[in-house]
């Protein structure tokens, strides 16, 4: 009996002290999921309402209090003795909490002259953060990545790579599920597109069945394909701001484009990511560079330069030497160290001091703020510039597409014997030097290593040393935007506290560790995002999901936009059997409205008048239209094309009936429907076969027996309503020769119905 009793005591006792171990353990997760997070809660509250008069620009701050600081947002206040801004586990005595709160509007923060409120939940988030602790968390994108462990998931079938462990679980973490993948025809236009450029050939269509194999065959096809660098190299030209004109008034032409061919050669070899930025960043500077190297570093003289009389050559010098050093700070940090040329940034920790200490690894090029006015050849580079011979593209620069035996010269980096000394300028004007400062990197970021070069070598070393917390991040996030439409980091140029928080932060991490891992190698990265199953979904959304996630960013469908500018054009002309496929050269002037050069001019230089390009140059690749910077074309400006003046890492995608209207009447487009016409009118083949392969060639896809039908019915409308003058009339459009064996009405007809493919939805977009 005592023996059961004691059994049974123990019993019970063991049972309760499960259920308070269960408790507990129930209690700690309900505490750690209710915690509310710095990071990703309350700094973009505090950095959109307050930062500005209370944040790191001591010139603007109000009260001396400093928000983003909790060393100072901790300590008593310089203007009420006594009183503390936060007093962690008490938002009653917070005086943060009091002002946000008061009723009286003297008191209240923001104050109403700001036009600045808080709403209710944001007020409900910050007592809620100064009652578990106020705790603060250092920047996210200040912080080392870490490659954390790939996630558990549910569906453990779905998962192809990594990437799609860390997706899935946020999708799972959201109640979604993946999309079915997308039918092998769309995604067959989607991966030719993502990595060439280029819509896919019939052979390429007819030589994929949809299979896994058949899929990653073709993905290693295009990777190796001589428009894949081509294609890679139209965002890196967006970033480097390169053009084919000086900029200002007069805007004079540069030979600038041999730089632009080796970073189409840099992609196709696959250079590693360090390498292809440290060349262009300090080519110059590597023990004994090669011409190669050299030529790479033109990467930082592609900014604007006047050429005008009359100008204060320092004041521009000034300028060039800001220009490389925003370049820096967007291109490969993620931040606009470019608010900190005035004053300290008003919402990142990087002083007026850091800028100029960055600036000092810029400031020491052998160049003028003017060196010559418009003219001749000899104003086709500035100094310093290099000579290219016909000697160098045969033996080491082959990969530079020169035509002709004229001289060739091409901006370059070179620092000057003595090194200019740097001062920081008051509010940022060119004549107005205040103390000294030498060059250094923000020790917010990552602080200088001594053993580095104080040049720009050692900063390249700097930006790929293994505790930078941004080169890879940033990368990665742009190379993602690529391929997904929107970065995992929303904001590409700005990593700061005024930029969007990451959507997978794990992700991004991971992706960036593996990245410096394994070499900088792009194309492994790009071939690890491809073969996902994330990419491989289809773009087809249900009312739930697209009301749930209208961003898409938890990533449970395939992405659906419009195509870049360049590729409008590209599809255009590789699917009427236009296209020139001639990889590099100098750029071309194709079809473009008469008078725009002439209206908006100095009328000096070779650039004053527009004189079309002839024959093949007509037809080249997006990639070598001439871009002068005053007036850029106008086909890329009206699908969004940047007119390269600045950096830029993410284009706007606008819908305008411009863009319909250029569709329907460019030029080009009318000529590649004609020429398309007249081949498929020499085939041996009825109307219906005629319109399926050239919807197959445009759409990219088999067409359905009721699209045949309505095509079928409005060529033999159009072909009823021509007659033989309008016909030839109508025909009579660029510049290709008319082919004078078919009918010219049927040519006409045919015409119609092709360039009504063009102006599909579905043509030019990604889906």
């Amino acid at each position: 009996m005592i023996g059961q009793r004691l059994y049974w005591g123990v019993l019970a006792g063991v049972f309760l002290l499960s259920c308070q171990r269960e408790k507990t353990e129930n209690q700690s997760a309900e505490g750690t999921e209710g915690l509310v997070s710095y990071n990703f809660e309350i700094r973009p509250i505090l950095s959109d309402k307050c930062f500005a008069c209370h944040g790191p620009d001591a010139g603007k701050r109000e009260a001396g209090l400093r928000l983003d600081d909790p060393k100072v947002a901790f300590k008593v206040l310089d203007e009420n003795p006594g009183a503390y801004a936060l007093i962690p586990g008490k938002p009653a005595m917070s005086e943060v909490y009091k002002r946000i709160t008061a009723s009286d509007t003297t008191q209240l923060m923001p104050p109403p002259a700001s036009h600045l409120k808080l709403s209710a939940e944001e007020i409900a988030l910050i007592e809620k953060w100064i009652r578990q602790g106020a705790k603060y968390e250092e920047h996210w994108a200040f912080t080392v990545p870490k490659k954390t462990k790939v996630p558990e998931v549910g569906q453990t079938e779905w998962p192809r790579n990594e990437i799609d462990h860390f997706v899935l679980r946020k999708m799972e973490n959201q109640g979604f599920e993946p999309n079915e993948q997308a039918d092998k025809e769309r995604l067959l236009k989607r991966l030719s597109f993502d990595l060439t450029g280029l819509p896919p050939s019939l052979a390429l269509m007819n030589q994929f069945d949809g299979s896994d194999q058949s899929y990653e065959k073709i993905v290693d096809q295009l990777l190796q394909s001589p428009a894949y660098g081509e294609k890679m190299a139209v965002h890196w030209l967006d970033i480097a701001r390169y053009a084919d004109s000086y900029g200002y008034q007069d805007d004079g032409y540069r030979t600038q484009w041999p730089w632009r061919d080796w970073v189409i050669h840099g992609f196709n070899q696959n250079l590693p990511y360090d390498k292809f930025v440290t060349w262009q960043l300090a080519g110059d500077l590597l023990p004994e560079p090669t011409k190669e190297q050299l030529l790479a570093t033109g990467f930082n003289r592609n900014h604007k330069i006047t050429e005008e009389g009359g100008v204060i050559p320092e004041e521009y010098r000034v300028s060039y030497v800001s220009d490389r050093t925003d370049l820096f700070g967007k291109a490969f940090l993620g931040i606009t160290v470019e608010c900190a040329r005035c004053h300290d940034h008003k919402y990142d920790p990087v002083s007026q001091e850091d800028y100029y200490s960055l600036f000092a690894f810029f400031n020491n090029v052998n160049e003028l703020g003017i060196e010559s006015v418009i003219g001749g050849p000899e104003t086709y580079a500035k100094k310093p510039f290099m000579e290219v011979t016909r000697h160098d593209i045969d033996s080491l620069l082959t990969f530079i597409n020169k035509p002709d035996t004229n001289r060739l010269i091409v901006s370059i980096m070179d620092d000057k014997a003595e090194k200019r000394p740097t001062y920081l300028l008051n509010r940022g004007v060119y004549d107005a030097p205040g103390e000294q400062v030498f060059p250094a990197t923000p020790r917010s970021i990552l602080g200088f290593n001594t053993n580095y070069p104080k040049n720009r070598l050692g900063l390249a070393k700097w930006l790929f040393d293994p505790s930078n917390p941004l080169t890879a991040r940033v990368y990665v996030n742009i190379l993602w935007q690529e391929f997904f439409g929107t970065g995992l980091v929303k904001t590409t140029g700005d990593f700061g506290m005024q930029g969007e928080l990451p959507s997978n932060p794990a992700l991004l991490d991971w992706l960036a560790v593996d990245f410096r891992e394994n070499g900088w190698n792009v194309k492994r990265l790009i071939r690890q995002m491809v073969t996902s199953a994330t990419y491989r979904q289809s773009s087809v959304v249900s009312k739930e999901k697209y009301e749930a996630d209208p961003d898409n960013r938890f990533l449970a469908r395939g992405p659906r936009y419009r195509i870049a500018a360049e590729y409008i054009r590209d599809i255009v002309l590789a699917s009427s059997g236009l296209l020139n496929t001639t990889v590099g050269g100098p750029s071309v002037k194709p079809y473009q409205p008469a008078g725009l050069w002439e209206g908006a001019t100095s009328g000096r230089g070779l650039l004053s008048i527009y004189k079309q390009d002839k024959g093949s140059r007509l037809y080249r690749r997006g990639i070598y239209t001439l871009i002068k910077r005053t007036v850029p074309p106008p086909f890329m400006s009206i699908f969004d094309a940047s007119n390269r003046d600045i950096c830029e890492t993410k284009r706007l995608k606008t819908n305008t009936p411009l863009q319909a209207l250029v569709m329907m009447n460019d030029p080009t487009v009318l000529e590649a429907s004609r020429v398309l016409a007249s081949n498929l009118l020499k085939e041996s083949s009825d109307t219906d076969q005629k319109i399926k392969k050239a919807f197959q060639l445009i759409v990219c896809r088999v067409p359905k027996e009721e699209e045949v039908t309505v095509l079928h019915d409005y060529f033999t409308s159009q072909l009823g309503k021509i007659d033989a003058r309008s016909a030839e009339k109508l025909i009579r459009v660029g510049e290709y020769p008319i082919d004078n064996q078919v009918d010219a009405r049927e040519t006409a007809a045919l015409m119609r119905v092709i360039s009504t493919l063009y102006n599909l939805e579905e043509t030019i977009t990604k889906t």
